[in-house]
């Protein structure tokens, strides 16, 4: 998979944001919820065979710490470990602009996607910043090694 950066109104990037918010709309989470890009996150493409079929985003918070936002595979393209590398793709960008701790929200009703956190390294945390810790929310963390020069 090729990743790529793109920016907040990149019209693919759109495409799997929409999918995404249509997946959970249908399991009844958020639904009516409307896609809106900040300019102050960092978008990225996960590119198969010229299509767009994965898309995450993290965006700095407190000093020295990242969120990882956006965290989307197209249906088709799972298990096929591309949302891992999406993952290590946004923590290198973070780590790079000196934020070594990436915190991120997800839904209680999302098991798969918490097996993947907790595979990756992440712990549980409690609430953080504007996640309200709801009983359908939880927070984890993960420190990332200093880079080697």
């Amino acid at each position: 998979m090729l990743i790529e950066s793109r920016p907040a109104l990149d019209p693919e990037l759109a495409a799997l944001v929409t999918a995404q918010q249509q997946e959970l709309a249908a399991v009844g989470v958020r639904p009516g919820r409307v896609f809106e890009p900040h300019d102050e996150a960092a978008y990225l493409i996960g590119v198969v065979d010229s299509r767009a079929v994965a898309c995450a985003a993290w965006q700095a918070l407190d000093a020295g710490v990242a969120e990882l936002l956006r965290m989307y595979v197209r249906p088709a393209y799972r298990g096929r470990g591309l949302a891992r590398q999406m993952i290590v793709a946004v923590e290198e960008e973070a780590l790079a602009a000196g934020r070594p701790v990436i915190r991120l929200e997800t839904g209680v009703h999302l098991p798969a996607a918490i097996a993947l956190y907790r595979a990756s390294g992440y712990r549980r945390i409690p609430a953080f910043g504007g996640c309200t810790g709801g009983p359908g929310s939880v927070c984890f963390e993960k420190r990332l090694p200093a880079l080697v020069q």
